[in-house]
């Protein structure tokens, strides 16, 4: 219900700041619709995608480009400045994991949790019944890209992870090797901090009445 909802973003409101702004709240409510689309009842697993999103997000919360930072005024860069960026950044050696320039082409990160690379973009977009191949902007819709956030780490499209594999909330203080921050990237060091952001979020689906689909 509205008032369901509306509680959510009452509860979570004090772990951003106290405030929320429209990206953020829009952003949000585009994963629990997905959450509720796609059946994802454990409230575990909702706070997991809510937290993964912060972080990759940078807690804008909504679905971003590569390149762009918390601090950029302008969140949706045009094509060319994200390449030209991703170049800069490769030229000065900053990018020591790129076999190859997969950017160039226009295939760069785009989402809450970004999609990378032509082949992932096919892959992604095949599971979430969208043709990302064809226009990988459409990752950029916020329910697109709450589509690919939610199913993603449900069927374990980033890394082979999925949120199944993990026993919450014991699994947020697991070494590395065994920590659910797998689900999306490699060892970052920022598993700590999706923790946090999960059990922030976990608390305030709680409060809310999330039950497996309450939120609607």
């Amino acid at each position: 219900s509205a008032v369901i909802r509306e509680n959510f973003f009452h509860a979570i409101r004090p772990a951003f700041g106290g405030k929320l702004n429209a990206p953020q709240v829009a952003g949000m409510n585009a994963i629990l619709d997905a959450a509720v689309s796609a059946g994802l009842s454990d409230a575990n697993h909702v706070a997991n995608v809510l937290a993964q999103v912060r972080r990759e997000t940078g807690g804008y919360m909504f679905p971003i480009k590569e390149t762009v930072m918390p601090g950029h005024k302008d969140k949706n860069p045009s094509d060319a400045t994200v390449i030209q960026r991703l170049d800069r950044a490769y030229a000065a050696g900053k990018l020591t994991w790129v076999k190859s320039p997969y950017w160039r082409d226009g295939w760069f990160g785009r989402g809450p949790i970004q999609v990378t690379h032509r082949a992932n973009y096919a892959k992604v977009g095949r599971a979430i019944g969208e043709d990302l191949e064809g226009d990988p902007n459409l990752a950029l819709r916020p329910e697109i890209g709450a589509k690919i956030a939610v199913i993603g780490l449900r069927d374990g499209l980033f890394t082979g992870k999925k949120l199944g594999d993990y026993s919450f909330p014991a699994a947020l203080d697991a070494p590395p090797s065994k920590n659910p921050r797998r689900i999306v990237n490699g060892k970052d060091g920022s598993d700590a901090e999706v923790a946090r952001f999960h059990r922030q979020f976990h608390k305030a689906l709680v409060a809310a009445g999330w039950d497996g689909g309450a939120i609607v």
